[in-house]
């Protein structure tokens, strides 16, 4: 009788920063996760060597070989497309290139790359705040907005691997300002943190309302503290905050019809007043058949990626 031996996967996660890495069961439960910074001088080359270099010394450390290792998956901040190929991640200094195969030739294991976003978004159907649902949208209200649409269990990509890319819905005609995209207008402008700002500074400057958001430094975090507390002026803002990302989550719906919308990145900390804010605005403008649908907040947090990266392999 052959001896069943051990299976395992690993997801990383690849920021401009750090690089984050887990190994994890079939089943989604997490052996060890660990990070390591992203050197992304000489235009990135040494990222996907460093990846490469730390799963085989976690493979030799728990005395592992190529058949216990089911494979490796990537997100990484760019669009990839079914194949891997990567169009262009500024963060990490990479043009196109295909890394779904650079990463294979480093490692002779089976690769599966996606973009960030997306992979978050497949880690938290996974094992976080979707679990249980196959048509959802993840929505990560960061420093910008990321997303991420499934349908029926599968992430959709399009073409190029531009797919989800919520935080590009134009949704202002009257912007001035332009958005890190090169376009004017965008849902990221005024629903990321920064944008919340922006919302809140050009609030403060119309009058001079009495707020508790005028004393200290100003971030997404204050303004939604001082709602929490009561604040009118937060309150204002946080109602324009709702409208804009209410009305672009409407126009996401039209399209996908999703089950629930999973909220993540560092603005859910706000928790579930945040929610009420969308999903007033939400109501509003959404197409009957989508009316229903849920709104939960993202539960994984940093570690979204790595379990969506390695959901990845395992499909």
């Amino acid at each position: 009788m052959s001896k069943v031996i051990d299976r395992y996967c690993f997801g990383a996660d690849i920021g401009g920063t750090t690089i984050k890495l887990g190994m994890f069961t079939p089943g989604g439960d997490i052996v060890n996760k660990w990070e390591i910074p992203t050197r992304t001088e000489d235009r990135g080359e040494h990222i996907l060597e460093d990846i490469a270099d730390s799963i085989k010394s976690e493979m030799e450390e728990r005395k592992l070989t190529r058949d216990n290792i089911i494979g490796v998956g990537a997100g990484a901040p760019g669009p990839v497309d079914k194949d891997g190929v990567i169009y262009r991640a500024v963060n990490l200094g990479w043009g196109v290139m295909n890394m779904q195969q650079e990463l294979f030739r480093l490692l002779k294991l089976p690769v599966r790359a996606a973009n960030d976003a997306n992979v978050a978004a497949l880690g938290e159907m996974w094992k976080g705040g979707g679990e249980g649902f196959k048509d959802l949208v993840v929505v990560t209200l960061g420093t910008g907005v990321g997303g991420g649409v499934i349908i029926d269990g599968k992430v959709i990509t399009g073409s190029l691997g531009g797919g989800g890319e919520i935080g590009h819905i134009h949704i202002n005609d009257n912007e001035t300002e332009i958005c890190g995209c090169g376009n004017r207008g965008c849902l990221e402008q005024y629903t990321s943190a920064t944008g919340i700002v922006r919302l809140a500074g050009r609030r403060l400057k119309a009058d001079n309302m009495a707020s508790r958001i005028r004393e200290g430094e100003l971030t997404a975090k204050t303004v939604f503290d001082a709602v929490k507390e009561g604040d009118l002026l937060a309150m204002e803002i946080a109602e324009q905050f709702g409208e804009f990302l209410g009305k672009g989550l409407a126009t996401v719906a039209a399209v996908t019809n999703p089950e629930v919308f999973v909220i993540g990145g560092g603005v859910s900390k706000a928790g579930p007043i945040l929610l009420e804010y969308i999903q007033k605005y939400y109501k509003e403008y959404v197409f009957h058949a989508s009316r229903d649908a849920r709104f939960k907040l993202a539960t994984l947090g940093n570690d979204a990626g790595i379990y969506g990266a390695a959901k990845l392999v395992l499909e």
